[in-house]
């Protein structure tokens, strides 16, 4: 089976299936596991080059609904008749439905299923343990700086929040993706900032803008020095790699809680 992925989070459920030697084409940003690096693109999952996928003849193609403006892929892919799938996860349980359907799809069911079991098993094993915070961290994510993005209670970051003993300050917004200022931000007080620019790279992010921002030294986090550059790939992309982000958050927030980050991968082992 010949298969295209148009997202980093569909790339990444394939490589959790042992399904990477049947991708033949990638979109621009995906860049794990390091094996596919080297794969055809066909252009940012906002802008595919849908002649070119055609071109490749897929035998299916991994689409997804979890970024605004995503539609337009697949109404391309309707209008030229490509054999697709379509993913729209905004929880984390819709994540393990993603990978429990794509295993069904591409007869790796038994596979998917041993997956899906560790990642909510793992879930619930950092579920018990942020019961055992008594102090909640207050934590801002900050998707965009300008106009300022950030992910609301449907969004899976809110529940990562909870799972690592903190709660997401902009969660009682009924959304998954808030538009808002940092007027609103400074208002709402975070105890801590996490700075998850999507699509920049860790190293092209630079901390220190957040205090030269109007009454910055009024927000607990910024005063407490707790402004934190996280990599976007473990906590912007809806795939189970968000359990390695999750390790490295609960440890930070709460090293007399949790365990330390190992930096293991909790479903490969690596």
């Amino acid at each position: 089976m010949k298969i295209i992925s148009l997202c980093p989070s569909n790339t990444e459920l394939l490589a959790y299936l042992g399904m990477l030697d049947s991708l033949i084409a990638v979109d621009s940003h995906s860049d794990w596991p390091p094996s596919i690096c080297k794969l055809p693109r066909v252009g940012p999952d906002l802008n595919i080059d849908m002649e070119k996928v055609e071109a490749l003849k897929p035998d299916l193609v991994l689409a997804s609904l979890s970024v605004p403006g995503m539609e337009r892929n697949v109404q391309e892919l309707e209008k030229r008749n490509i054999p697709h799938i379509v993913f729209a996860p905004n929880s984390l349980h819709d994540i393990a439905e993603d990978l429990l359907r794509l295993g069904e799809t591409l007869g790796k069911k038994q596979a998917a299923q041993a997956i899906a079991r560790r990642y909510c098993s793992l879930i619930e094993t950092y579920r018990q343990l942020a019961a055992n915070v008594k102090h909640p961290a207050r934590l801002y994510w900050e998707w965009w700086p300008k106009p300022i993005f950030t992910p609301g209670k449907t969004n899976w970051l809110s529940e990562i929040s909870e799972l690592a003993g903190g709660m997401n300050i902009f969660g009682d917004v009924a959304k998954a993706n808030v538009q808002s200022d940092w007027d609103e931000v400074v208002k709402r007080n975070p105890s801590h900032i996490c700075l998850v620019w999507v699509g920049v790279q860790t190293k092209k992010m630079n901390k220190d803008a957040v205090l030269k921002r109007p009454d910055a030294e009024k927000v607990e986090a910024v005063r407490a020095g707790r402004i934190y550059v996280l990599e976007e790939s473990l906590y912007c992309r809806p795939s189970p790699r968000l359990l390695l982000g999750l390790k490295k958050l609960a440890a930070l927030l709460h090293p007399s809680v949790f365990p330390p980050d190992d930096g293991m991968d909790p479903l490969l082992g690596d």
